[in-house]
């Protein structure tokens, strides 16, 4: 048995502890709500190992059962973790006679509090994570920009995860949206797909119906290795979807330069040694008074970016945590969890990217398609 599936039983029997002795539902309610818990441990990972397949008939409603499991079973955690944060407080209080806590009261109370709270930020996420994402508008304020270049917009979508949840229809949505917004350029950077290019490759075609002024360009993210990053580059080519593998393009727009750049992954080398992850080698070249701007998926690329002199690096990856708690975590592994941030003289977009990974559910992150617009500083 893996070490995750022990810690998956380890806090589902920690729930059951905390929570079912509380429950006011007599013997069958109590049991009921076991028969629930057993059916989550089984269905999560069950859901898990089948999110990479394009699943059919029981399987797949199983895989939906499984997903949205997960993504209640770990708001179930945090909230079961929380009351008893709170009720070792009105333990104290009480202890130390401040006041006289009716723990008959709290107890039964708070139990069935926790499951239904579970059950309607569920819900909510579930909602949240389903409909198409909302542009987002993001002014980018750059020191002497020329005249020219006032008013420049990109269009950025990010971490779309095309896949077994996320299908064609959805993708023709999102082109929609981002053709509405008639940017000079698109930017997808990285984290398209989950799955292969024979299993998806007719839920990705709206993307070549993709238009702008100067574009469409693309960068690699993690999930592109793990899901055949080479016939995935082929199939965007194909598409007209312009693949920045560490090198640039120069866009000529109303008489000046801007400079696009893109990276791969960081992690690409562990997947394909020759896709190691090199701003330098992107900007290579370039026009040095022009305006640099780089695609990389994640948003840890930026102090080499910021060494390499790009004025703007537009990422994705951390999806804004996604839902809570886990924005809370992103920044231990990335500098920066969503939104505009400063680097020396780099300015860092990370967007909470337009689909979501693995549950279906976003709280307090929610999903976006960007549109930046440079303006001078």
């Amino acid at each position: 048995m893996s070490r995750m599936r022990v810690l998956l039983l380890l806090l589902h029997g920690y729930v059951a502890v905390r929570i079912l002795p509380d429950l006011p539902f007599g013997a069958a309610g109590v049991v009921a709500a076991a028969l629930i818990l057993v059916a989550s441990a089984w269905l999560i990972p069950y859901g898990f190992r089948l999110r990479r397949t394009r699943a059919a008939g029981r399987a797949r409603l199983l895989m939906w059962a499984g997903l949205i499991a997960l993504g209640a079973f770990s708001t179930l955690v945090v909230l079961t973790i929380v009351r008893d944060v709170v009720l070792l407080a009105l333990a104290g209080v009480t202890l130390l006679g401040h006041v006289a806590v009716p723990m008959s009261t709290v107890l039964p109370a708070s139990a069935i509090a926790v499951p239904l709270l579970t059950a309607l930020l569920t819900l909510v996420g579930y909602v949240n994570a389903r409909r198409v994402a909302r542009v987002r508008d993001v002014e980018i304020r750059i020191a002497s920009l020329p005249p020219a270049l006032a008013g420049f917009t990109i269009a950025q979508i990010t971490d779309v995860h095309v896949g077994p949840t996320i299908d064609g229809a959805h993708v023709e949505q999102v082109v929609a949206a981002v053709n509405a917004l008639d940017a000079d350029i698109v930017a997808i950077t990285g984290d398209l797909v989950d799955g292969t290019v024979p299993e998806l490759s007719r839920h990705t075609a709206p993307l070549g119906d993709i238009t702008s002024r100067h574009g469409v360009y693309f960068v690699t993210g993690n999930h592109e290795y793990y899901s055949g990053v080479q016939p995935w580059i082929g199939e965007l080519q194909r598409l007209g979807i312009r693949v920045l593998l560490n090198e640039h393009v120069v866009i000529e727009h109303h008489g000046e330069s801007v400079v696009v750049a893109g990276v791969t992954d960081v992690t690409a080398h562990h997947f394909v040694p020759a896709h190691r992850s090199d701003p330098q080698k992107a900007i290579a070249g370039a026009p040095a008074n022009a305006l640099k701007v780089l695609l990389a998926h994640q948003p840890r690329s930026a102090p080499a970016a910021s060494r390499a002199g790009f004025d703007l690096q537009l990422s994705g990856h951390t999806h804004g945590g996604q839902f809570l708690p886990w924005n809370f975590f992103v920044r231990f592994q990335q500098p920066f969890t969503a939104g505009l941030a400063r680097l020396g003289q780099l300015w860092v977009y990370t967007s909470r990217g337009t689909g979501y990974w693995g549950p279906p559910k976003r709280l307090g992150a929610p999903s976006e398609i960007t549109r930046l617009r440079l303006v001078p500083a």
